[in-house]
């Protein structure tokens, strides 16, 4: 696994440029004694691999901006895609406090020719906008959520798509959980569209560090949330990182239909394609020890398959029980 002795290891995102994989992912000083508090010290670090396994820590890749700034308080979770002309694209969630101490989230993004050196645009490209998103006047949540972007390229080469956690201003509080979603022509641009999902009873408070990939030629949506931030219906079913099959990887998408992929004690799945070998694999963070207490760190891929219309952990079936460390 990828961790840090001085440093808590959390949300995480991968770009592979055909020779290195590269590991971009959220970390704090373990000086701040409370892992609660990492997310307002939260870093973008680096780190790269030949094996997925055995990791070498880079320059880190983004930190937070000088106020005023979107960004001013800490860089969350993004993702990278490379642009037609070469260019890297990483695309991060943007923290800032509102007068009244609540979180704000916007999107930005920076540039890169080698995934070492970042160039931020210094501003947001996007921000939850009514009528389609909550924002922190509804009094709803305990933020104004809209981050994690997920971009893409479109299947039919029509641009990129950029999917967002975000939330509806209206339905069921602890079910406003949507599918925020952006297109643009050049990665530069953005235009805000309405969300790809509906809030639902049966849903999410929030659907956090979406993925959409093709698995062995069967779309699918993967997206993190916990318990505590889920609907009376989902909180008995124990997922942490969540499986939706898709009929393509730009929906539609039936959230009513997530199932389990990990329990809580593994947070923020990604899937990854092994170059050599053309095997799916799923990463995670570990987020709780069988105490409850926060751990962090990434893991080692775990091989994925599908069982019927399931995406698994090959190694251990459909039943989830994930190890715990």
């Amino acid at each position: 696994m990828f961790d840090l002795p001085g440093s808590w290891v959390w949300d995480f995102w991968f770009a592979d440029d055909g020779d290195r994989y590269h590991l971009f992912f959220l970390y704090a000083s373990r000086a701040l004694h409370d892992p609660d508090a990492r997310h307002y010290r939260a870093s973008i670090g680096h780190a790269v691999s030949t094996d997925l396994v055995e990791w070498t820590q880079t320059a880190d890749a983004l930190v937070r901006s000088d106020a005023p700034a979107f960004d001013d308080l800490a860089t969350w979770t993004g993702s990278v895609i490379r642009h037609p002309d070469g260019t890297w694209f990483l695309f991060y969630t943007g923290s800032s406090l509102a007068p009244d101490g609540k979180n704000v989230q916007s999107i930005g993004y920076a540039t890169s020719t080698d995934l070492e050196t970042w160039t931020k645009t210094g501003t947001p490209v996007l921000d939850a906008r009514a009528p389609w998103y909550e924002t922190l006047e509804s009094g709803a949540w305990h933020d104004e959520a809209f981050r994690d972007p997920w971009v893409f390229a479109d299947p039919d080469g029509d641009g990129w798509h950029m999917l967002v956690t975000a939330r509806a201003p209206h339905g069921p509080v602890d079910g406003r959980g949507v599918i925020g979603h952006a297109w643009s022509s050049d990665l530069r641009t953005w235009e805000l569209r309405e969300p790809l999902t509906a809030p639902s009873g049966d849903g999410f408070g929030q659907l956090e560090v979406m993925q959409v990939e093709v698995v062995d030629g069967r779309p699918v949506l993967i997206f993190s949330c916990l318990a505590e931030h889920a609907s009376e219906t989902r909180k008995g079913q124990g997922g942490g990182t969540w499986a939706v099959p898709a009929q393509s990887i730009v929906g539609p998408f039936d959230v009513d239909a997530a199932y389990p992929l990990t329990d809580e004690s593994l947070y923020v799945g990604r899937l990854l394609q092994r170059r050599s070998d053309g095997q799916w694999l799923l990463f995670a963070f570990h987020n709780t020890d069988e105490h409850g207490a926060f751990v962090g760190g990434v893991t080692d891929p775990m091989p994925v398959a599908w069982e019927g219309d399931r995406l698994v952990i090959a190694a251990l079936g459909p039943a989830v029980a994930t190890p715990r460390l």
